[in-house]
């Protein structure tokens, strides 16, 4: 019993300033997944982690670092996440109005933006490329990125990319409402479905693994996995393999995810001024994003006799479906009868690609 009690002092002894502070935001994680509903499947795991690997000689290290390298450090879970997100995507609107990919293109110049920001903050070169694909708003590509660029605030960058993700909704409207004025929040854009052809939808993905593979060879993991999903959707052949996709292995892959990141959120690591300016750089390159893809679509209207609801441009992050909704009800809001939400997923899905094309492009410039 006097070595259990001398044991138990002795971890209370452990205890350094900064483990509570992993705890508290660790807490902050689950609450915004349990009572906000912001991406549980990833933040619940992911706050719930960082409380565990800043216990006082906790037990739980050893077991999150071999998933750690059994599965981030060789981009696994990233890339089998991508079959998973590639199988719930449907490119059907895109197909249908391809002008709509340029928004997604558009929505990237917060990526680039936040590069020359990081550089003039300090940051070496490789580690200021990773920090700026926080602005693609997809979390598998900025750990790709990160971790083949051997940036040293993988875990910094990881939190902040999958944060930002789940923050859509409160970080989005503010910027959407400052940039756009109420009349053209009120533009309505009639939906003209065309039919696209089975043959269409099943070439899509095959043509554009190929071009982003002759453009950014250092995205074809990404859009290669990406694409390969969307082929067991589309294929009409493994109708249960795609469903498998979309729900069990993108599920179960990004419930690892969610804990194996929390390896890289142990407190001495964690906790340091680079990191508060890592979350707000990502901060930056989120709203630039945003921004961008507004502004892009005001520039356009100033061409175009079928004017468009500038706010549609914002969807071209690659946070999907989630900044979708977000435009769609932002829309409804103004108006009950304005349905955006055909043309928002079709940004929302551009930026899916673009976003993994601008990793692609990142990577080449800086390997």
């Amino acid at each position: 019993m006097g070595e259990f009690f001398e044991s138990l002092l002795g971890n209370v002894a452990n205890i350094t300033w900064q483990q509570p502070i992993m705890w508290l935001i660790g807490a902050v994680l689950i609450y915004l997944a349990i009572k906000k509903d912001m991406e549980p499947s990833l933040l619940l795991p992911m706050g719930f982690g960082a409380i565990l690997v800043n216990l006082p000689e906790s037990g739980a290290i050893e077991t999150l670092e071999t998933l750690f390298m059994a599965g981030i450090d060789n981009e696994l879970f990233p890339l089998l996440l991508f079959i998973g997100i590639g199988a719930m995507i449907d490119f059907g609107p895109v197909l249908n109005n391809p002008k709509l990919m340029l928004f997604g293109a558009a929505a990237q110049f917060g990526i680039f933006f936040t590069l020359m920001m990081a550089s003039v903050c300090g940051f070496l070169p490789n580690d200021a490329a990773s920090i700026a694909v926080i602005g693609a708003a997809d979390g598998p590509t900025s750990i790709v990125v990160a971790q083949a660029l051997g940036s040293k605030y993988l875990g910094a960058i990881m939190v902040a990319a999958y944060s930002y993700m789940a923050l859509v909704p409160i970080v989005q409207p503010p910027v959407i409402k400052l940039l756009t004025t109420k009349q053209e929040r009120l533009i309505r854009m009639p939906y003209e479905q065309k039919n696209v052809t089975k043959t269409t939808r099943i070439l899509f993905p095959i043509i554009v693994t190929m071009l982003v593979g002759i453009i950014a060879p250092g995205a074809v993991a990404l859009i290669g996995f990406l694409m390969f999903g969307n082929l067991l959707r589309e294929c009409g052949v493994l109708n249960s393999l795609s469903e498998t996709a979309q729900k069990v292995l993108a599920n179960l892959i990004t419930l690892f995810l969610g804990l194996t990141i929390a390896f890289r959120m142990q407190a001495h690591e964690f906790l340091s001024p680079d990191t508060l300016l890592i979350m707000g750089l990502g901060l930056v390159a989120f709203i630039v994003d945003t921004a961008g893809g507004v502004m892009f679509a005001k520039v356009m209207n100033i061409f175009s006799k079928k004017k468009i609801n500038p706010m549609i441009g914002a969807c071209g992050i690659s946070a999907f479906p989630m900044s979708s909704r977000v435009v769609h009800k932002m829309g409804l809001k103004e108006d009950p009868q304005n349905f955006l939400l055909m043309h928002t997923v079709g940004v929302n899905v551009s930026g899916q690609i673009a976003s993994v094309i601008a990793g692609g492009l990142i990577l080449s410039f800086f390997m």
